[in-house]
This record gives C-alpha cells, sequence and structure tokens, in this order.
C-alpha cells in the first residue's frame, strides 16, 4: 500500500471554498438547531441515565475502542488519524431522523444530539489529541502538523455552538417557525455539503478509486464497532428497547462532515484521512438507514426485545 500516493491526494480548497464549507457547515447545525428546545435539555435530568450511557458510548467507549482497532488492523497512519477523527465527533446530523424510522426514542436522540454537539466542542479536539498521541504513526502527523487544541476548540465552537445557540433561540421566541424553517434548512444546507464533498473527491477520482476498497472495509469494520457499542452497552444497562436503538444509532452515525471540515482546516486535507471520513459519510446512511428499515419492520412487542 503506497501511503505517499494516497496522502497525495490533498483535498486542500482554496480560502472561498474553505468559508463555503464552514458557511454550509454551521447552517447544517442550525438547520437542526431550530428543531432543538430547552426542553430538550432538561429531559437530562429526568432521564440521566439514559443521557449518561449515551455520552459515554460517544465520547468515551467508542474513542478508545478506535484506538485498539487501529492498534490491531495497523492502517496507513493518515487513515488511522482520519479513524481517530471521525470516533471523536459528536453524533450524525441524520441521526434523529434514523432514529425515528427505526422506531427508536427520538425524544432521547434529540436530547443526546443537544448534549453531544455542546460536549464535542471540548471533546471532540481532545479525544483526537489524546488517542493520535498514543499511536505512533498518528503521533508523528500530530507533530509534523503542530496542531492546536485551543483552535480546534474555537473552531468547533463556532461551527457548533453558535448555530446551537441560535437555532435554541429562535425555536423558544418562534417556535413553530423554527421547526418548519428547520426542516427545509437542514435538508438544503445537507445537500450543498455533500455536493462540495463530491467535487472535491472528483477532482482526485483516479487515486480516490485505486484506495475505495481497501478504505471501504475499515469504514465498514470501524461504523459496526460503533453500533455495537452503542447496543451492548445500552442493552448491558438495561434500558428500554426504544431507549437501546436510540443509542445504538447516536454511537454509529457520527458527524463526519465536522471531521472533514477539522481535515481541510488543521491537516491541510490529507489525502487519507479525507478519504477514509468522506467515506464513512456515505457508508453511515447506508448502514444506519439499513438498520431502521430492519428495526421498522420489527415492533417492539416486548420490554426485552429489541
Amino acid at each position: 500500500m503506497n501511503e505517499e500516493l494516497i496522502d497525495s491526494v490533498l483535498l486542500n480548497f482554496d480560502s472561498r471554498s474553505q468559508w463555503a464549507l464552514n458557511i454550509v457547515l454551521a447552517f447544517v447545525m442550525f438547520g437542526i438547531a431550530l428543531e432543538i428546545s430547552i426542553d430538550d435539555f432538561k429531559r437530562v435530568v429526568k432521564n440521566p441515565k439514559a443521557i449518561f450511557i449515551g455520552v459515554v458510548c460517544q465520547f468515551v467507549l467508542l474513542p478508545a475502542l478506535t484506538f485498539f482497532l487501529v492498534y490491531t488492523l495497523e492502517p496507513i497512519a493518515s487513515i488511522a488519524m482520519g479513524m481517530f477523527m471521525v470516533a471523536a465527533c459528536p453524533g450524525g446530523n441524520v441521526s434523529n431522523f434514523i432514529t425515528h424510522l427505526a422506531g427508536g426514542d427520538t425524544a432521547l436522540s434529540i436530547s443526546m444530539t443537544a448534549t453531544a454537539t455542546l460536549l464535542a466542542v471540548v471533546m471532540t479536539p481532545l479525544n483526537l489529541q489524546l488517542w493520535a498521541s498514543f499511536y505512533d504513526p498518528t503521533a508523528e502527523i500530530l507533530r509534523d502538523v503542530a496542531v492546536s487544541p485551543s483552535e480546534m476548540i474555537r473552531l468547533v465552537l463556532l461551527l457548533l455552538g453558535l448555530p446551537l445557540c441560535l437555532g435554541l433561540a429562535i425555536n423558544y421566541w418562534k417556535k413553530e417557525w423554527a421547526l418548519k424553517v428547520g426542516k427545509v434548512l437542514k435538508i438544503i444546507s445537507l445537500l450543498f455539503f455533500i455536493a462540495l464533498i463530491f467535487i472535491a473527491l472528483f477532482k482526485n477520482v483516479d487515486v480516490f478509486l485505486d484506495y475505495v476498497l481497501y478504505v471501504f472495509w475499515l469504514v465498514v469494520i470501524h461504523n459496526l464497532l460503533a453500533f455495537f457499542t452503542g447496543f451492548s452497552i445500552a442493552s448491558l444497562a438495561r434500558l428500554s428497547p426504544q431507549e437501546i436503538r436510540s443509542i445504538t444509532i447516536e454511537t454509529g452515525i457520527q458527524n463526519s462532515g465536522l471531521g472533514l471540515l477539522l481535515i481541510f482546516s488543521f491537516f491541510n486535507g490529507l489525502g487519507g484521512m479525507a478519504i477514509l471520513a468522506a467515506f464513512w459519510g456515505i457508508w453511515h446512511l447506508i448502514s444506519g438507514l439499513s438498520l431502521a428499515a430492519f428495526w421498522g419492520y420489527r415492533p417492539i412487542k416486548s420490554k426485552t426485545l429489541v
């Protein structure tokens, strides 16, 4: 496997494209935030066990298990770094929708999205720095690019924290309007974001196709690990079937869009990282919707069966 070739795929946007990417991702978060209310945070107090289990799966177990997966499989350093990046990100933008299709606890899913978004401001940079520093090949990447944790926190705060606060404020004062606009804005901004990523990949399509099979299996295994982590821990905690489905999906659907933006901003669009995160963004939609279809056609008949 030629590491230099895949890392020559520098998906590095010019300054205008970089700003466009920042704005689109912020609008994606703003669209989600318009559908989040203060009540969603109050549920954290009313149902702390489920939220706590979800946060542990998302920000503690998944990054730790990703380290052991990387240590075992020994992928190319930049691809390993991409795996650490994806694992460090909060839940994905479509997790609430997929949870609804799966017959999970949608209210819990929304509360987890809100909580994870706030925690991600600190936990995403922290987990990336922590776990990548434990693996020598990725630790070398960290030294080479001289990533500033404070700068990363500032960017995540701008991209997630600010849109969340604005969305919450509008939802509080104009709830009906916020819910109506949020659904449309979330879809449009997400489509724009996907389009920007496909344009970037298209410019390097030959090398991307050369490595797609190698990256595909790593993403599939990593994604299965994420789903299994959420499902097994929530089951061991004896949560309700609806809560188990929610936590499974929240752990398996990662905000790879945020990961890509951090890769562009701090790692110069490093090929292995970018291709891994981009492919994850495609695959987790397929796997998440497939799981939702399976669970959607399997109604919950008892308190013990998922």
